[in-house]
């Protein structure tokens, strides 16, 4: 069903649960895609998720939107508009909260998933409030440490755990990129797994797979 009561538009699979409240897995898109796009992997995931794939705020023209501004044109490669993809940040985490409460969700077992500018999202959701979520699935997409909290350094990161893909052909954001979260992670202390595939700025099969038995394996 298609909801539009909260701040951001999304559409919902409910969980198959009904004796407590479910555990929630929130999708957040790429830059240029709609809600509907990480929501074909829904019924494929495990029932008792309900999964609600969330639409970016920022629309692009003439169709799609984005979480924030890249200036493909500047000269030094792609620039990102930091201070809106934070504003994106603290919508995101508004919105979690608004869809807990609104659905009747356990808001101790807040999970995402994320793909490129969505996983770039995920990470600074995570990082600067891991007290709200439990487990993350970041797809093709890399940590950007300007849109972090400034005092993430400061958070307790003990209950989160992250699941971190990407193509070693990915020509949109390059893999090298993708391979400083291990690390990054590591000096945190935080859980973790890193995976790359044979593959482009996409999700190959087997990458599904693999994500779908460790998110199995977490909730």
């Amino acid at each position: 069903m298609t909801t539009a009561p909260l701040s951001l538009e999304h559409i919902i699979r409910p969980s198959s649960l009904t004796d407590k409240k479910p555990p929630v897995l929130f999708m957040l898109h790429g830059y240029g895609s709609n809600e509907e796009d990480l929501f074909s992997f829904a019924s494929e995931l495990p029932e008792e998720l309900c999964i609600i794939a969330v639409r970016a705020p920022y629309i692009l023209q003439p169709y799609g939107y984005a979480w924030y501004a890249i200036n493909f044109d500047a000269e030094k490669g792609k620039w990102s508009d930091d201070d809106q993809a934070i504003e994106s940040r603290e919508k995101i985490i508004n919105f979690i909260d608004e869809a807990c409460s609104t659905y009747g969700l356990d808001n101790q077992n807040v999970n995402l998933l994320g793909f490129s500018q969505g996983t770039i999202l995920s990470y600074a959701v995570a990082l600067s409030y891991p007290e709200k979520i439990k487990n993350i699935i970041a797809l093709s997409g890399y940590i950007n440490e300007k849109i972090l909290k400034d005092s993430y350094v400061e958070n307790n990161f003990e209950n989160l755990n992250f699941y971190c893909s990407h193509g070693d052909m990915d020509q949109v954001i390059p893999v090298d990129w993708a391979r400083k979260a291990p690390k990054f992670l590591k000096k945190l202390g935080i859980k973790h797994v890193y995976e790359e595939f044979p593959a482009g700025h996409g999700v190959l099969p087997q990458n599904f797979h693999s994500f779908k038995k460790w998110i199995s394996n977490k909730i």
